[in-house]
């Protein structure tokens, strides 16, 4: 029973995450702009930057995801393909650029829902 509450509130963060919404009551946008985000949900008031640098661990998330990314497509090409790695690490350059651009809200987003599943507190 504790098992499925816990499988239940994850899907349920997770689900908030992806849409870009507040992980406590999922009804308010993160971002006001692409980069710009707001510094509290205006429905439950959850302050979504805690302190200084609480979105570093956002970064890490967002560069983990680009290098796996990045190292599967350069594998999946190296054995599905015949191009030299030059050729290879051309056709990946414009991931390792754009995707951490467009994967910084979700990065941010999922930091966020993961802190607030671990601190429900706050």
């Amino acid at each position: 029973m504790e098992s499925q509450r816990l499988v239940d509130r994850l899907t349920r963060a997770l689900g908030r995450a992806v849409r870009l919404r507040c992980p406590r009551c999922g009804e308010t946008p993160l971002f006001r702009g692409w980069f710009s985000m707001a510094e509290a949900c205006a429905l439950c008031g959850l302050r979504f930057e805690r302190a200084q640098g609480y979105f570093v661990g956002a970064i890490y998330v967002n560069y983990a995801m680009t290098a796996v990314l990045t190292i599967g497509g350069f594998f999946l090409l190296w054995g599905l393909t015949a191009l030299s790695t030059a050729a290879q690490l051309a056709l990946l350059l414009p991931v390792v650029i754009l995707f951490p651009l467009w994967f910084f809200r979700y990065s941010r987003s999922l930091w966020l829902a993961l802190e607030w599943l671990i601190n429900r507190e706050l």
